[in-house]
């Protein structure tokens, strides 16, 4: 049965918003991708004297089972490397903060 927001991003991918990611695990493993929200928000550093890209991407629980801190998932032809995971709400959808390559 799927969930609700595996249903969610079903219908958010028909829409054409999410972005595909290829995830290559490090134990040599087939590629893995999944359709995921993407966003690259501006971030204030050193009380506004800087700004840097905080690169996160969400996608549910259910799809890239295994992805973990420091591995690396390309999306647009970019690599970047997982810095941080977290569960949203239940659990059933993941953050990943990321750091481009």
């Amino acid at each position: 049965m799927i969930g609700l927001v595996e249903r969610l991003f079903e219908a958010a991918a028909h829409a054409g918003l999410l972005v595909c990611c290829t995830w290559h695990p490090p134990d040599g493993a087939s590629p893995k991708s999944a359709r995921v929200g993407f966003s690259a928000p501006d971030e204030t550093l050193l009380d506004g004297l800087a700004s840097a890209t905080g690169y996160q991407m969400s996608y549910p629980a259910s799809k890239l089972k295994g992805l973990a801190v420091r591995d690396t998932v390309e999306i647009g032809g970019a690599r970047y490397q997982v810095r941080d995971i977290r569960a949203v709400g239940d659990g059933s959808e993941f953050r990943a903060r990321l750091t481009r390559l």
